[in-house]
């Protein structure tokens, strides 16, 4: 018998800001919608152990998404025209999210982000705490420097693979082999630049300095940080949650930058109960 997973992938087109963007993304499961944010130059596919679990996808309706330039989703088609090299901004990135969940009808979906997909959950949460359900930051806090580096783009060397190896470091070396690789693969296929114009927004535009104290409280907000994280350290996390309402931190051991894809079982483990906690509380 074929070995077929239930992953249905689609194409929405989503109007934001003058501009209509194609975006790509896959779904699975039925029940509370959750939408998963990738990482920093990579894509959807780092929630295919997610997106494939029964545990999760018999509650939740898990959809993990493209962002504009990344994997399956194109650029603006007039993106070669732009006499800036891109950059990511908390502005467009919140809002092309929640734009995405207007467009598909979600109601109040939990958010659950990655890396620079767990740093946009304290400005959803600033910003659009009236329109989501819960949030999980994975690998998040206020502040996270050092990351926009201009060799990250640079004619003399192959971006893909400098981009993929310049991540590879932070991963557990408990995680197995083959899922550090397939991570490493996601991120040596990102477009020109993609990497380093993300890492704008994870390192400089993405500064929550003095604002994490004054969030309403109003949505739940779970963070989720591996202990071999040095870019995101737990101490990062921690320092961020204290400042945080209605939040809980969790430290995940064995567990490096990319837990969705590095160590999926090992961190569905401790995804499940956070998970619990936001069906009681739905």
């Amino acid at each position: 018998m074929a070995k077929i997973e239930p992953i249905t992938g689609k194409y929405i087109w989503v109007p934001f800001d003058g501009e209509e963007y194609r975006i790509f993304f896959e779904e699975a499961g039925e029940g509370i919608p959750m939408v998963c944010l990738h990482t920093a130059g990579t894509d959807s596919r780092e929630w295919r152990h997610q997106l494939c679990d029964p545990a999760i996808n018999k509650n939740f309706r898990v959809i993990a998404i493209d962002i504009p330039r990344h994997g399956k989703s194109i650029p603006p088609y007039d993106y070669y025209k732009e006499k800036e090299e891109y950059k990511l901004t908390a502005k467009f990135y919140s809002g092309i999210v929640m734009a995405f969940c207007k467009e598909l009808g979600l109601e109040k979906p939990v958010i659950m982000g990655s890396s620079m997909g767990g740093n946009i959950c304290l400005h959803l949460a600033e910003n659009y705490s009236n329109q989501v359900g819960s949030l999980i930051a994975i690998e998040a806090c206020e502040y996270s420097p050092g990351w926009h580096i201009d060799y990250l783009r640079h004619s003399h060397i192959h971006g893909g693979e400098t981009a993929a190896t310049s991540v590879f470091g932070l991963m557990a070396p408990q995680s197995p082999d083959k899922y550090r690789w397939e991570t490493w693969w996601y991120y040596a296929q990102g477009g020109p630049g993609i990497f380093k114009g993300d890492l704008y927004f994870y390192s400089k535009d993405h500064d929550f300095r003095g604002k994490t104290e004054k969030l309403s409280g109003d949505v739940p907000i779970y963070y989720m940080t591996g202990v071999y994280d040095f870019a995101c350290t737990p101490e990062m996390t921690e320092d961020t949650a204290t400042k945080t309402k209605n939040s809980e931190c969790i430290i995940m051991e064995e567990i490096g930058h990319f837990p969705m894809s590095e160590n999926p079982e090992l961190f569905n483990s401790y995804l499940y109960p956070v998970l619990d906690k936001i069906m009681a509380n739905r």
